[in-house]
């Protein structure tokens, strides 16, 4: 068996900064409950060792104790949280992405400006959801193409529109095209981050040329299930959380097997995946 592993895998710029944030916060702490708003993020296994080391998941501000420390994920938040907690006297380390944080001084700066904002991206991610919140929760947000079908828009505004970082880039352009069919007055800010269509790209590459991929990452995690996408379309392709979702017998079928991982997979689990197929496929010699 020949086991590939795509180009670009695993933890992003903005998560792992994320993660060594929390991380080293949490080793210098000397008492201060520690949380972070929401799931630190999307991997579940790597939120339990996190929580092992003393973070605590508020799923909103008033979970919050006074006087605690807060984390803000990498999705980042919208600016009316900022206020909440500094009315709770606590100390905000703000671990927001660069990337998000870009996207959300152009949704604020373009919405100042009167202009109106349409956020391309799922409206249920907490990304989006962030993002909302830099125009008053104000935007039009459009999932797919098909949502398009029965929008009516006000053509005599002006509209600035920005994307899911890790919305499929194939996806948004057929968006794209049709909105500047729809909109005589609209500018268009690719927001896509950079990591994205680096591991997409990649993880497409390699599924051409392997029989089976299996594709790491939290099943709730949107940039892992639109790399299973993007590698459905060349080949097989398996989308696990960790090696124990794995049927070893299906896998030792495939003589040539690709792995990629999401954004949020941390390293120890695309490991302990290579490892736990290279000796499943020792043990059926």
């Amino acid at each position: 068996m020949e086991i590939k592993i795509a180009e670009f895998a695993g933890f992003c710029f903005g998560v792992k900064r994320a993660m060594d944030v929390a991380w080293k916060k949490l080793h210098e702490n000397s008492g201060t409950a520690i949380y972070s708003l929401g799931p630190l993020i999307h991997n579940k296994q790597a939120v339990e060792r996190y929580q092992q080391e003393g973070l605590k998941i508020a799923d909103s501000v008033e979970e919050v104790e006074d006087g605690s420390v807060v984390i803000i994920r990498s999705h980042g938040v919208a600016l009316s949280v900022y206020d909440e907690l500094m009315s709770k006297n606590v100390e905000i380390i703000d671990a927001t992405c660069p990337f998000v944080s870009k996207i959300q001084k152009i949704v604020s700066k373009d919405y100042a400006q009167g202009k109106a904002i349409i956020i391309v991206g799922d409206p249920q991610h907490p990304e989006v959801i962030g993002i909302n919140g830099w125009c008053e929760n104000g935007a039009v947000i459009i999932k797919e193409l098909g949502d398009l079908d029965n929008m009516e828009w006000d053509k005599t505004k002006e509209y600035s529109v920005v994307v899911q970082t890790t919305m499929n880039s194939d996806g948004y352009e057929s968006i794209q095209n049709k909105l500047e069919e729809m909109l005589p007055s609209v500018v268009f800010n690719n927001t896509i981050c950079s990591a994205t269509c680096e591991r997409q790209e990649a993880s497409r590459k390699l599924s051409e040329k392997v029989e089976l991929m299996i594709v790491i990452g939290g099943l709730h995690s949107s940039n892992t299930r639109k790399l299973a996408q993007v590698c459905s379309n060349n080949c097989k392709t398996m989308h696990i959380e960790t090696k124990d979702d794995l049927d070893v017998e299906e896998i030792c079928s495939y003589s040539t097997i690709g792995i990629t991982a999401g954004a949020s997979t941390p390293e120890w689990i695309i490991e302990e995946t290579v490892e736990y197929i290279k000796e499943a496929d020792e043990n059926r010699r």
